[in-house]
């Protein structure tokens, strides 16, 4: 969420924003309007609901014969103020529903475009690799190694569901605990968080009002299926004020999660890349209201995800996400995309992103500052840990060798007792 002083103070940055994140539809004059209605009628209501008590504390001092008009005049106020306060709560839901669909600027750094047809290279890591047999995709690869239940498990659980066995179920578990691991060592604390969540904190992340077709919710007990661990761990904090010796906070978030795909018809279908139900580790960071610093933490984040592809040995390239294709919640976002060769194509396995204080609003959670006293909203990131079973396929496929089997990267060898390969 923007600060609406911000908006009305820099009426023209927050157009060129919504400009370029393609938020056209918002309208900048109607909602300072609106706001501006709104705090005359919370100034009225004050003074009303002020008369009204001072009236009614001086019944009990006034005059016989002056009391039945001194009723009747706080009668009257309480007429005015109950509809004044109808009619605020309705301006209040006006101008909060327009501010919670207002996107966050995007850096001055970012590319600007429309989809994704705007993100931008920033380089190529690796080499594809060249095979001098017969590569398989990996479903094949799967198929082969009995290491799947596709057909079966549709037939149990429904499409864009999957379940896989033997060692592959044991490489999926390793890539997490190495992942976990490594997060660890680099200071974030590892937290299981669960899948349930509640509506308020989907609308804190951003979740909500913009993704309303991706979750899963349950009526029957008015509760959501969580699609990521960020969900959670926006909101762990809610309604604090942390101090500024508590920052950074660095979480590793591991999780089930569940989305929809509503908008993917037709996308990936087949096998392990998009499914409803998968495992994701992710990497979440509260710092400082400062740019610089949650920026250089971007940085981080992204390195940290490219250590980790690095060290599975995947080639990748890093995109730079456009304005257009960023989503509202976002400052600036950087894209791992994986090589998968049967595909001939790099495939998206980690996003990061710099959100500054965008979330931290909405979720309410500040901290004090050391040197002022002051108290100030926090900036808060987000990036993939990992991602599976989306991160097996570029995994699987780069490191097949002709029998079909599947080479270990050196750094996962310790967490499957020591095998240098699986399958064939």
């Amino acid at each position: 969420m923007l600060d609406i002083k911000f908006i009305i103070d820099n009426q023209a940055l927050v157009q060129d924003g919504l400009n370029k994140k393609g938020f056209t539809n918002i309208d900048l004059e109607e909602l300072i309007a609106t706001y501006t209605q709104l705090t005359s009628f919370v100034t009225s209501a004050q003074e009303l609901r002020e008369e009204k008590n001072r009236l009614s504390n001086s019944i009990k001092t006034a005059k016989p014969d002056e009391r039945p008009q001194i009723i009747a005049r706080s009668k009257e106020l309480g007429d005015e103020l109950k509809q004044e306060e109808e009619e605020l709560k309705t301006l209040e839901e006006r101008f909060n529903q327009v501010m919670l669909r207002m996107p966050n600027l995007p850096s001055k750094d970012a590319p600007v475009g429309t989809d994704d047809s705007g993100n931008v290279v920033v380089r190529k890591v690796g080499q594809p690799p060249k095979f001098d047999f017969q590569p398989l995709d990996h479903i094949q690869l799967m198929e082969k190694n009995n290491w799947s239940d596709m057909e079966r498990i549709t037939k149990v659980c429904g499409a864009r569901t999957y379940a896989i066995k033997g060692d592959l179920a044991k490489l999926e578990l390793a890539v997490h605990m190495f992942v976990l691991d490594k997060l660890s060592a680099a200071g974030f604390t590892v937290i299981n968080v669960p899948s349930l969540i509640k509506e308020k904190p989907l609308y804190n992340v951003g979740y909500l009002p913009f993704s309303q077709d991706e979750i899963y919710y349950m009526p029957a007990d008015d509760i959501y299926l969580s699609g990521t661990a960020e969900l959670v761990l926006n909101s762990l904090h809610a309604d604090e004020i942390l101090s500024e010796n508590d920052l950074p906070i660095l979480y590793a978030g591991f999780s089930p999660c569940f989305r929809r795909e509503a908008g993917a018809a037709g996308k990936d279908t087949r096998g392990l890349v998009r499914v409803h139900q998968f495992m994701k580790t992710e990497q979440f960071v509260i710092c400082r209201n400062d740019t610089k610093e949650s920026e250089a933490w971007h940085q981080k984040l992204l390195k940290l995800s490219e250590e980790i592809l690095q060290d599975l040995e995947v080639p990748y390239q890093v995109l730079e996400v456009c304005t257009g294709d960023m989503g509202a919640p976002k400052y600036r976002q950087f894209d791992l995309e994986a090589w998968v060769p049967s595909q001939n194509v790099y495939r998206e396995t980690h996003s990061a992103s710099n959100i500054t204080e965008w979330q931290a609003r909405r979720t309410n959670l500040r901290y004090r500052e050391n040197a002022t006293g002051k108290v100030k909203f926090a900036h808060t990131l987000n990036n993939t840990g990992i991602a599976t079973p989306r991160a097996l396929v570029p995994l699987m496929e780069n490191h097949q060798q002709p029998d079909g089997s599947i080479r270990i990267p050196a750094k996962l060898q310790p967490y499957l007792g020591g095998k240098k390969s699986i399958g064939g």
